[in-house]
């Protein structure tokens, strides 16, 4: 059977993916990198705007067309009804029980005299038992990432005005620290040279014990010297400096992304966040402190009610002081079930809209900006492929750059020094 997953949203979706390409690829099944052959399309969604949703059905109805597609994820949490309605040739597995699709391959195989439409409806009817775990995604081979992923936290405590993620995904929840640790030096024992850490709320892992600073703490005690790990995500309320002491580790890389939304006071405390611009400000002061010229990106959110021109600025004026090297830059999108979606205080959209691209323009010089300072410096680079003969890669600091002078026998995966030759080529250093 030849199957493919398509994936929005977070890093924890990537994931959650792998695992399931992988115990696909692990019963003889072939995992595509496009939908044209497909005889199954597995969609992983995301509900965190209404712009990923949109993308969800458009993509959807496109896939239903060439094959049966089970769709998974948050937005199949909140509106799985919505989502049915698109196909006859769709069906809806909600988030909580993603984990069953880790036995989906064994069940087709074992259903092999029924079509597979007829099959995954099978499959959706009832809780499969054996799986069922938000941490049974443990995937040691990766399908569609040439770095590896480990899910390490789920959901969150925080009621942000905004997100509805929280309510897909539910409370806060920790892999034990010995698992973690455990499943890291499988993933090294593959020969992997990055470890990407991720989970919905990542520095709530284990928030009320030693934090992700004592995770943190026990994996570089544990793992050799050419094991890098990367985190993904960072909600500022539980940065502490326990997690910022780790990060000084030259294993740590130096690519930081924070959910920022606002910098002013006003809106942070309208929208419900759990910290101030205070705290903002000694947190992104302390990581540029601690790294050589990391890469600092961040998520903005233009628009959300207090935010007024004054609001905005502060905002602003925050991205360009800091040299942000990328802001993905949302309009506000009022999502159902939370507590601004019914809010009087809303920017008119036209103003909003227009925030949001002097945002992206800043971003956009802010990135030059950024790029440009890397040419001459050294660095380190994984391998993510070949395109048109020649090797590409991903540096320590999130530039993709394409590589001269790699040895023969180079694989996918492999990591080398290199030196940053222009904006866009790097080359290895004999």
């Amino acid at each position: 059977m030849k199957v493919f997953i398509f994936t929005l949203g977070c890093r924890v979706n990537q994931c959650e993916s792998e695992a399931v390409a992988e115990s696909f690829a692990k019963r003889n099944h072939e995992i595509l990198k496009s939908y044209n052959d497909a005889d199954l399309t597995i969609v992983n969604t995301c509900t965190v705007t209404s712009k990923a949703e949109q993308k969800a059905r458009r993509e959807i109805r496109l896939f239903a067309k060439q094959s049966p597609v089970l769709v998974t994820g948050c937005y199949a949490q909140v509106n799985p009804k919505e989502i049915e309605e698109l196909s006859d040739n769709v069906v809806v597995l909600p988030l909580m029980r993603k984990p069953e699709l880790l036995g989906l391959s064994a069940f087709l195989d074992e259903h092999g005299d029924m079509d597979i439409l007829t099959a995954i409806h099978e499959f959706a009817k009832e809780r499969r038992e054996g799986y069922g775990g938000l941490f049974d995604f443990a995937p040691s081979q990766f399908s569609y990432h040439s770095r590896s992923y480990l899910k390490i936290q789920d959901g969150c405590d925080n009621n942000c005005g905004f997100c509805r993620v929280h309510i897909a995904r539910g409370p806060s929840r920790s892999l034990d620290a010995d698992e973690v640790v455990r499943r890291a030096l499988e993933i090294e024992k593959k020969g992997y040279h990055e470890i990407v850490l991720t989970g919905v709320n990542l520095t709530m892992y284990d928030h009320t014990g030693r934090g992700l600073g004592g995770l943190l703490q026990k994996l570089l005690g544990a793992v050799g010297p050419d094991m890098r790990f990367r985190l993904s995500s960072l909600e500022p309320d539980h940065i502490d400096d326990l997690l910022l002491e780790q990060l000084k580790d030259s294993r740590m890389q130096p690519y930081f992304h924070i959910p920022i939304q606002s910098a002013a006071d006003r809106v942070i405390k309208r929208i419900n966040r759990t910290y101030d611009s205070s705290h903002l400000e000694y947190v992104i002061s302390t990581l540029r402190q601690i790294k050589d010229d990391p890469f600092l990106a961040c998520d903005i959110i233009t628009g959300l009610p207090a935010e007024g021109d004054e609001e905005f600025e502060i905002t602003r004026s925050f991205l360009e002081r800091h040299g942000f090297a990328l802001m993905h830059v949302f309009p506000f999108s009022p999502r159902p079930d939370t507590a601004l979606y019914r809010a009087k205080d809303r920017v008119p959209e036209n103003i909003r809209d227009e925030r949001a691209q002097i945002l992206r323009d800043l971003s956009a010089k802010l990135n030059r900006t950024y790029t440009e300072r890397q040419v001459g410096k050294e660095a380190e680079i994984i391998l993510e492929g070949r395109r048109l003969g020649h090797w590409h890669g991903l540096t320590g600091n999130y530039l993709k750059l394409d590589v001269s002078n790699v040895p023969d026998g180079a694989a996918v995966g492999d990591l080398f020094r290199v030196r940053i030759a222009s904006t866009s080529q790097a080359e290895v250093i004999a």
